[in-house]
Parts: structure tokens; sequence; C-alpha cells
């Protein structure tokens, strides 16, 4: 059964740093491109970060390149976002999310709110 469990969520200040973490299950972990997804109220969900299978790169949104640093480990069937200079825009659901090198399979978590307000 494949299991995707986000956490690290929660309420910061503008300027501050959080990190989310998901760890996963039931499937291949270290085959797989692992990404962090985001849906803001009343908006569509958007790509964040990816980090593809080798964990020797990693693929960032615009709006989060320089801010947000996404890592895995693959030892540990873990991926990670690192969230810096948050900012009341970067507020939402985010989601983990695995998907297959030929994209035949695509695993969602159930969401981590992050909220940045002070």
């Amino acid at each position: 059964q494949v299991q995707l469990v986000e956490s690290g969520g929660g309420l910061v200040q503008p300027g501050k740093s959080l990190t989310l973490s998901c760890e996963a299950s039931g499937f291949t972990f270290s085959a797989y491109y692992m990404s962090w997804y985001r849906q803001a109220p009343g908006k569509e969900r958007e790509l964040v970060a990816t980090s593809t299978p080798a964990a020797g790169s990693a693929n960032y949104a615009d709006s989060v390149k320089g801010r947000f640093t996404v890592s895995r480990d693959n030892a540990y069937n873990a991926v990670y976002l690192q969230m810096n200079s948050l900012t009341p825009e970067d507020t939402a659901v985010y989601f983990c999310n695995a998907r297959s090198p030929r994209g035949e399979y695509d695993y969602w978590g159930q969401g981590t709110q992050v909220t940045v307000s002070s």
C-alpha cells in the first residue's frame, strides 16, 4: 500500500523558515520523481519543486527559486522542502507527490497547511 505522509506545516511569521517532510512507503522510492506542490485558496495546484530519482538535480518554480530547497534521502524514503524567507504568498496547502519515471504511477499525500502571517 502506497503512503505519502507530509509533516512540518504550521503557522510562521514572514521572513522565517520552515521545513516540510514527506515519508514514503509502498513503492521503489529511489526510482521516483518526488515533487512538492501547493494549492492556495481559490487557486490551482502548482508545482513548487521536483527532485529527480538520481537525487542529483532539482527543479523549482520561479516563485521559489533561491528561497526553497528540495532534498531527498533514498535510504529513509523521505523528501524534504526547506523553505526560507517565507512570505504571505507562500500560504497554501503543500502536497507531496511521487511519479514513476514513465509517468504511469502518480501518488499524492494528504497535504500539510503552511500559513505565513504576522
